[in-house]
């Protein structure tokens, strides 16, 4: 419930203020300790075995040699996991160490100790693995009806969503199948962590994570200790984007450092990262749509396959989202959508920035221009007739009980101009801006423009009946000067979405207390949740408002108040009152119930939805398949911006994501073997590839919402990719049917 806290008057740094991060300056400056900083002394280094290959039996495994090399303290396998044998963010379905079976290339074997990093490395590959290797399963079609390769079978979740009239139909209907390929969340900083063993048998993790409380509870029950001996702190992250939601080196480096009795640290190559973490499901997606001739949606058919690799990870959910959110955005009367995430001996896939969201999107924005095109309408006229507002029913029988603008995203978005077209080669200004870029290889007379529009929407926060809550913890003293320090203790893992810039803005306009300091994130408090689903700005924010509530109340009843926290409070003389001892309270926020869907994917299963519209200029040369893209123009459902600079930086960089995945991210797999696990293979945006942005952040507060704020890290990129495709296509005039276009694509395309 919404608490109705306003900004105050003549705040500087408080709520609605463009504050600077905390973080911002070290990050710049690079004095910032990230995770791969970490060091103690007389610390080991750890290294991974992994395997090969994607589907093998293990007939035997020798670490004698290993074992026997100076230097190394430590070499553990399968045999040495004291406690559960496997871990999982929803299932524990994935092993510590492969033992008998391997299900997907990169699988870890063994892990190894020693002094020195290289050394370590030496030591993995001295340990000698027999293999059998055997076919892998690597169609996920085909994995519905195959031959098992785990003990709980290879279908993660079937979800059959039955709405309306099965039998309705359109006097006009489209249909089309999609293709999305395999996105690795790519960021910067590897996987890094180093573990210290404690005096009473328990370890200390410090840790690059999205959730530090369900790391822990995984690491305690594969170490065969109980919680409260498994302390985890929140170090420097470099990025995260779903990726660092699974457990990845945690298990291993803990065990390392219980086994030797010493610090061990352990920190992924490059190459490493890409194989020891969770990437975006692939997806295949058929639809058909079908209208009355006025261009009103009649029903939506759609059936959704996402390959969700070899072990569960978020795989249940991502196709829950995928399925509830395959119509999009629009009024859908009547929807039949099958939905399936499978097991293959792919990489395993799991959380990505606007999971299950991203894939649909790019079919029903494609399905919707199909469509316009049928009915000879305006693609835009079609999704304003179409388009969600606040009391319209979704798909899955839900009803909108809060705000959804999606006619004004989609205006914000096409009122926007976008810039001219270059009249020189090369361009005056110098900026070479033609595709193929400051090379020349294009000229302005192969060049074609075209813009293209896309609306998405996803749910904020965790959904189908999850207990989700946030604590956090504030404290209120004088500081060394005798002025006022609210202290703010939260577990909420910030990986550069600005929880720390708002914390203090929070308190900053509650209290009125302007000198505000973070604790370290860690396990010493409750749970704050993962960071994902666009949900800490609404479940932490709310749990610091909550406790910044309960200070301010034990302020007024100093000062004599009686019953709650009059807003007089923030006129009070706060260091006299604080002169007789600090105030400390600690609250959990959490949001309304929802439901588990039903066995036809029918119930109230979300607690909010965002919106956002995209529209793209590319320049494209045909003939040599170069595209550039030239402006993004977005409007975007915020409910309030909280931070109005905060706001634009995640929406440029999840546009950045959304193009990327558009016109070159791609984990390329042949047989299940990943061939380009370097940024030298695996391209993603550089400044030279982001077009300007413009954007008008639509405000309409959320009712129930803290402060009447959404988050708003995943709407950017759930729609900006089907928006530069849908240019793409309306400057060369191919269907593109699959992400990334490549210049093939275009180039070899038969007329």
């Amino acid at each position: 419930m919404s608490t109705g806290t306003e900004v105050r008057p003549g705040t500087r740094s408080g709520l609605g203020q463009s504050v600077r991060r905390p973080d911002g300056t070290p990050k710049v400056t690079g004095t910032f300790a990230f995770s791969s900083d970490l060091f103690a002394r007389g610390m080991l280094w750890g290294r991974t075995l992994r395997s090969p290959h994607p589907a093998a039996r293990i007939r035997s495994i020798d670490t004698s040699i290993a074992e026997r090399m100076p230097g190394v303290a430590s070499v553990l396998t399968a045999r040495d996991v004291p406690g559960r044998p496997t871990y999982g963010l929803e299932h524990a379905d994935q092993p510590v160490f492969a033992s008998e079976t391997v299900r997907f290339q990169g699988e870890p074997i063994a892990v190894v100790a020693a002094e020195h990093p290289e050394l370590a490395l030496r030591a993995v590959a001295a340990i000698e693995v027999d293999y059998e290797v055997v076919t892998p399963l690597t169609d996920a079609e085909a994995a519905i009806g195959a031959a098992p390769i785990h003990p709980d079978g290879n279908v993660f979740r079937h979800l059959h969503l039955r709405h309306g009239d099965l039998d309705a139909v359109g006097a006009v209907s489209v249909e089309g199948s999609y293709e999305v390929g395999m996105q690795d969340q790519a960021f910067l900083g590897p996987e890094s962590g180093l573990a210290i063993p404690v005096d009473d048998g328990g370890v200390e993790l410090f840790i690059s994570t999205q959730w530090l409380h369900v790391d822990r509870d995984q690491v305690a029950a594969c170490l065969g200790l109980p919680p409260e001996r498994v302390h985890l702190t929140l170090s420097g992250i470099g990025g995260a984007f779903g990726a660092r939601e699974d457990v990845s080196l945690q298990v291993h480096v803990c065990l390392l450092a219980l086994r030797t009795g010493r610090p061990v640290k352990m920190l992924y190559s490059r190459e490493e990262s890409f194989h020891g973490h969770v990437h975006r499901h692939p997806a295949r997606l058929w639809y058909r749509h079908h209208a009355d001739p006025d261009g009103r949606l009649v029903k939506v058919e759609a059936r959704i396959v996402l390959d969700g690799g070899a072990y569960a990870s978020s795989s249940t959910a991502v196709i829950g989202n995928a399925v509830c959110f395959a119509a999009g955005p629009y009024r859908v009367p009547n929807a039949d959508v099958d939905g399936w995430a499978v097991r293959t001996n792919n990489p395993p896939c799991g959380a990505m920035r606007g999971f299950g969201a991203v894939q649909v999107c790019f079919g029903h924005e494609a399905q919707m221009d199909r469509l316009a095109a049928a009915l000879a309408m305006d693609p835009v006229e079609l999704r304003l007739r179409n388009a969600l507002a606040p009391g319209d029913e979704l798909p899955t029988g839900q009803v909108i009980t809060g705000t959804a603008p999606v006619r004004e995203v989609i205006e914000a978005a096409m009122a926007l101009e976008p810039p001219p077209l270059a009249a020189t080669d090369p361009p005056a200004d110098g900026t070479m801006d033609l595709p193929g870029g400051a090379g020349l290889t294009a000229t302005r007379a192969d060049v074609v423009r075209g813009t293209g529009l896309a609306v998405g929407f996803k749910n904020l926060m965790y959904s189908e009946g999850f207990d989700d809550a946030s604590t956090a913890n504030v404290r209120v003293e004088l500081d060394h000067r005798g002025e006022p320090l609210a202290t703010v203790h939260c577990a909420a893992a910030e990986v550069g979405q600005g929880f720390v810039t708002l914390a203090q803005q929070i308190v900053r306009s509650v209290l009125g207390v302007e000198q505000v300091a973070l604790r370290p994130a860690d396990t010493t408090i409750g749970s704050a949740g993962s960071t994902s689903a666009s949900r800490q700005t609404w479940m932490s924010g709310g749990a610091v408002e909550l406790a910044c509530l309960a200070v301010a109340e034990a302020l007024a009843e100093r000062a004599g108040y009686g019953g709650g926290a009059p807003d007089e409070v923030l006129d009070l003389d706060v260091v006299e009152l604080l002169r007789e001892g600090p105030i400390d309270r600690t609250r959990a926020h959490h949001h309304p119930p929802t439901e588990p869907l039903d066995e036809d994917g029918q119930g109230d299963a979300h607690v909010s939805f965002a919106f956002a519209a995209h529209r793209a200029v590319v320049d494209v040369d045909p003939e040599l398949g170069l595209v550039k893209v030239r402006h993004i123009a977005t409007g975007q459902d915020v409910g309030r911006a909280l931070n109005p600079q905060a706001v634009i930086g995640q929406i440029e960089g999840g546009i950045a994501q959304g193009l990327g995945l558009a016109v070159m991210e791609e984990m390329l797999l042949e047989d299940g073997r990943l061939r380009n696990p370097s940024f030298t293979d695996y391209l993603i945006p550089t400044a030279l590839d982001m077009p300007p942005v413009t954007a008008t952040l639509i405000e309409q507060p959320e009712p129930g919402a803290p402060f009447g704020a959404k988050g708003v890290g995943e709407p950017p990129t759930i729609s900006s990719t089907p928006a530069i495709v849908a240019a793409i296509r309306a400057a060369t005039g191919l269907e593109l049917p699959r992400i990334p276009v490549r210049p093939e694509h275009i180039a070899l395309a038969e007329a």
